[in-house]
């Protein structure tokens, strides 16, 4: 972001997107992780916890920038 571009207050659309954002990269993530936990193979264990490793980044990337809009949220609901 370019020093002259401000943060714009989140939709409630665009939260709700991020909330089934989070929630499926949670799912993701957990499901990954226990059938990493299941499986024999070791290069299906290491494939899948690197998708653990993917999904938590992403999780990070999601939470990340919701935090980095709190200064500009709205304090009554919209």
């Amino acid at each position: 972001m370019t020093p002259n571009q401000q943060l714009q207050p989140l939709t409630s659309k665009e939260l709700d997107y991020i909330a089934d954002c989070i929630s499926n990269e949670t799912m993701l993530a957990k499901h990954c992780a226990a059938t990493a936990a299941a499986s024999q193979n070791p290069a299906i264990q290491q494939a899948l916890l690197g998708f653990v490793s993917r999904h938590e980044q992403h999780l990070d990337t999601l939470v990340n920038s919701l935090q980095s809009h709190i200064q500009v949220a709205p304090t009554q609901p919209q």
